[in-house]
């Protein structure tokens, strides 16, 4: 199969051609149809997230049909269509999974990062971490639900009742969330980087109430923060932004430095919340979720072989919702 392979951190991918994997007890061999682009994905290449299984294919918002089943397998059958996201093992024992909290295990490994992920034609993947998709979306549209769409979605809820909202960083995940917090009657403030006029019409054009540049006060004081831009300098804008009470919701696996600030802008109640990975449940309860919105993607279908200009496309913020790999998609000349 043909596959893109992390080998050194912070260099490029390198195309390889490498034997399809089989399938183990419990696991089932994906044709991959799909893979999203996501900035954890970038957090992995730029070797900002440590100890990575190298070499190592990324991806880990994969769409495909199953090609193969392991000893053992029941919750799916050939040619069926499924989407595997980041959480790729947990343990199932320690307290955190004993207490719903399988995000948070010590034991578990990811897809795309210590688990071969989807930028590639074929993957393998624990069956009990697969989802099947709703078939109101097609593959290109249902790769960004996987994690865009899901840490969007644990973000949100840890919002609580909030009713104004801002999402700083106006990309894969917020584009999703905007429309299901519109769904839910809230108000979304959107918050992008200065003179990025075109993603603040993005935002409008998916029902946000304003729009304008991260660090500007937005015109009513919100309820809660989604911080979805991996800008630890963002915190204590969003502290000043939100009222006593209010929570700022640190979305994305990898930030850099929280600079120090003032107590006063804290003071008050108000909460720095962090969001780590996802459980099944997320997948659950949003892939059900996003159809009745319903949710509508936007993204754009990059060749396999062009991963490395999708990944350097959001690095430059130059992507408007996602990018999604596609193997066998034709290369433009």
């Amino acid at each position: 199969m043909h596959g893109m392979q992390l080998q050194i951190p912070g260099h490029p991918l390198v195309p390889v051609e490498l034997p399809i994997p089989e399938p183990g007890p419990g696991e089932i061999l994906v044709r991959i149809q799909a893979c999203g682009v996501c900035r954890t994905d970038l957090h992995v290449v730029d070797g900002e997230l440590p100890d990575p299984k190298l070499p190592l294919i990324p991806g880990h918002e994969i769409v495909g049909t199953v090609e193969a089943l392991g000893k053992g397998v029941e919750r799916f059958t050939l040619g069926q269509r499924v989407g595997i996201p980041w959480l790729g093992f947990t343990c199932g024992a320690c307290a955190y999974c004993r207490r719903g909290q399988e995000n948070l295990c010590d034991e578990a490994r990811f897809t795309g990062y210590q688990l071969d992920g989807g930028y590639a034609e074929y993957t393998v993947a624990d069956e009990r971490y697969c989802f099947p998709l709703p078939p109101e979306y097609s593959e290109v549209e249902a790769a960004p639900l996987l994690c865009a769409g899901l840490i969007g979605y644990r973000a949100l809820e840890m919002a609580g009742e909030a009713r104004r909202l801002g999402l700083y960083g106006f990309g894969a995940a917020a584009h999703l969330i905007a429309q299901v917090a519109r769904h839910q009657g809230r108000e979304v403030y959107a918050f992008t980087r200065p003179d990025d006029e075109e993603s603040q019409r993005f935002a409008l054009a998916l029902g946000a109430v304003w729009a304008g540049a991260a660090g500007e006060m937005p015109p009513a004081p919100l309820d809660a923060a989604l911080l979805f831009a991996p800008v630890g300098a963002l915190v204590p804008a969003a502290l000043q932004a939100v009222v006593k009470g209010g929570t700022v919701v640190c979305a994305g696996i990898h930030m850099s430095d929280i600079p120090r600030f003032p107590y006063r802008i804290l003071w008050g109640e108000r909460r720095i919340q962090s969001v780590a990975n996802l459980t099944r449940r997320d997948a659950e309860a949003f892939l059900a979720l996003a159809p009745k919105v319903p949710v509508r993607t936007h993204a754009t279908p990059l060749p396999l072989e062009q991963a490395n200009e999708a990944l350097a496309r959001l690095r430059q913020g130059r992507l408007q919702g996602a990018a999604v790999l596609v193997p066998g998609l034709a290369v433009e000349a």
